[in-house]
């Protein structure tokens, strides 16, 4: 039995609210008999490219972060934002010119819509939200709006913008326009982008730092998240080779943010807070961790963790590389008491 057959899953759509009322955001709920009283729901946010399902909850032992947590006692809430998986595509009909699609305020929104339904259908106060990479960002900009619906917050191999420099992100890097560095490229990653199964694992090997990937990364993990990100697109069979589409918004604040462009600010949040950050992450940078941690002036609890050796996929890595690392931390973080009061 695969970690993501082991709890029971239920998949909903929900409406992104009054201001979107034409947006639809897919989300999966996976829980089990296992929940323990005054343990927070927890929201999952995936990155700027590969959906939640695909990212959190693959058919393959090790590959689910979500069974692990519902292990741990919590009820958990996987979320595609708009654009992503299984929720609304809007511009992504026709050509790919065009502004980036799904910036951050949007996202926002998105989480905005998925809290209230998981406190309504939960019954308790807050929940706790973890980000991976830019899910992160979004994760730490909800809860610098509405921290009062906000009990724990993980933010995980995660830009935070105070810092300017960025060899691969930032301005001078590909990502830059290149007759004007300091700008994002929109004409090359235009409104969404398109991408393949095998686009997914480059930048994984690489960060990997031995020549046997398998020893580092259990082979059958991988091609369930490549399998899982492709599959995640309806279109995507209509493509050779098969390719899904991601918003580029994620990528334009990321550009920003890797400038040294603050995009919100930490210094309101109240909740428990974890910054993990991987060792050999090609996205986060040290100074994202300092930074973000010096601003978080009134959270109830702040901690940093850098895990030695580690990838930007720690969570899908093999438990000796990181993961059984991160998840104990993630853990901890969750089981400092909050104010996670019945409301029904």
């Amino acid at each position: 039995m695969t970690p993501a057959q082991s709890a029971n899953d239920a998949n909903a759509a929900v409406c992104a609210g009054a201001g979107d009322p034409e947006v639809e955001l897919a989300v999966r709920e996976v829980s089990d008999n296992n929940l323990q009283p005054g343990k927070p729901p927890v929201v999952l946010l995936h990155g700027a490219r590969v959906p939640g399902i695909a990212s959190f909850d693959l058919p393959a032992e090790g590959g689910s972060l979500a069974a692990d947590l519902v292990r741990a006692g919590h009820r958990v809430f996987i979320m595609d934002a708009r654009g992503y998986g299984g929720s609304s595509r809007d511009g992504q009909d026709g050509s790919q010119d065009g502004q980036p699609l799904a910036r951050s305020d949007a996202v926002v929104r998105d989480i905005a819509a998925v809290v209230e339904v998981v406190l309504a259908r939960t019954g308790v106060s807050k929940v706790a939200l973890l980000g991976w990479a830019t899910g992160g960002h979004w994760a730490g900009m909800y809860s610098s709006q509405n921290s009062d619906e906000v009990s724990h917050l993980v933010i995980y191999n995660s830009l935070y913008g105070t810092h300017s420099g960025h060899k691969t992100l930032g301005p001078g890097s590909d990502m830059a326009n290149p007759n004007s560095p300091g700008q994002f490229n929109v004409e090359r990653f235009g409104a969404y982008r398109l991408n393949t199964a095998a686009s997914l694992l480059p930048s994984w090997d690489r960060s990997i730092p031995v020549e046997d990937k398998a020893a580092w990364r259990d082979p059958r993990v991988a091609e369930a998240y490549q399998a899982a990100a492709v599959a995640s697109d309806p279109t995507s069979i209509s493509r050779n080779p098969p390719s899904f589409r991601a918003p580029s918004g994620a990528m334009a604040d990321s550009f920003e943010l890797a400038a040294g462009r603050k995009l919100w600010d930490a210094a309101s949040i109240t909740s428990h807070v974890l910054v993990i950050r991987s060792e050999n992450d090609f996205w986060s940078r040290p100074e994202d961790v300092t930074t973000l941690a010096q601003d978080l002036r009134q959270a109830a609890s702040v901690r940093t963790v850098t895990i030695s050796d580690a990838t930007h996929f720690v969570h899908l890595d093999r438990p000796e590389r990181g993961r059984s690392r991160l998840l104990a931390e993630v853990t901890r973080t969750l089981a400092q008491p909050a104010n996670v009061k019945a409301v029904r």
